[in-house]
C-alpha cells in the first residue's frame, strides 16, 4: 500500500465496515515496522487490500475488503496469498483473524483458504452485537 493510495483505501473501509478505520489511523499503520498491507488495484483504482500486523513469528490480520463493484473476481485471493508469501518468507508460524459469525460467505472463503475456527470471542462487534469467530492459518 502506498501513501497516495491511502484516501480510496478509507473509502474502501467506509463501504465494507460498520466501524470502519479512518484515514488517520490508516497512514498510522502504514509507517508502524510491524505493519504489512497490500493493495491490489484494476484501472488505476484500488479495488481492494489486506492488512496484518506481524508479531515475532505470528501474523494477525486485522483487514481483508473489497470494493462491492470488484468481488467476485478473485482478488480477495490474491491478496491472501500475498500474505502466505509474506508468512512464509518471514517464517510465521501462523496467520490469524476474527470474522463475524454470521458472515457466511466470508467463513466460507477463509475456510477455503485453509483458515479453521480456534476459538470465539464473545460480542465482539457491535453495530450489530455480534460473536467473532477467531480463525487461524498455521504453516
Amino acid at each position: 500500500m502506498r501513501r497516495e493510495e491511502l484516501p480510496q483505501v478509507a473509502q474502501l473501509e467506509a463501504a465494507c465496515f460498520s466501524q470502519p478505520w479512518s484515514q488517520r489511523v490508516l497512514e498510522s499503520e502504514l509507517a508502524n515496522p510491524a505493519s504489512v498491507f497490500y493493495t491490489a488495484c484494476m484501472g488505476g483504482q484500488v479495488a481492494g487490500y489486506v492488512g496484518m500486523q506481524q508479531v515475532l513469528d505470528e501474523g494477525y490480520i486485522g483487514n481483508v475488503a473489497v470494493f462491492p463493484a470488484f468481488r467476485r473476481r478473485r482478488i480477495a485471493t490474491r491478496l491472501l496469498r500475498g500474505l502466505f508469501l509474506h508468512a512464509r518468507r518471514e517464517k510465521l508460524r501462523f496467520l490469524t483473524l476474527e470474522v463475524r459469525e454470521g458472515n457466511l460467505p466470508a467463513r466460507a472463503f477463509y475456510q477455503g483458504m485453509g483458515f479453521q475456527q480456534v476459538g470465539r470471542r464473545p460480542r465482539f462487534y457491535e453495530d450489530p452485537v455480534e460473536d467473532a469467530l477467531l480463525l487461524t492459518r498455521y504453516f
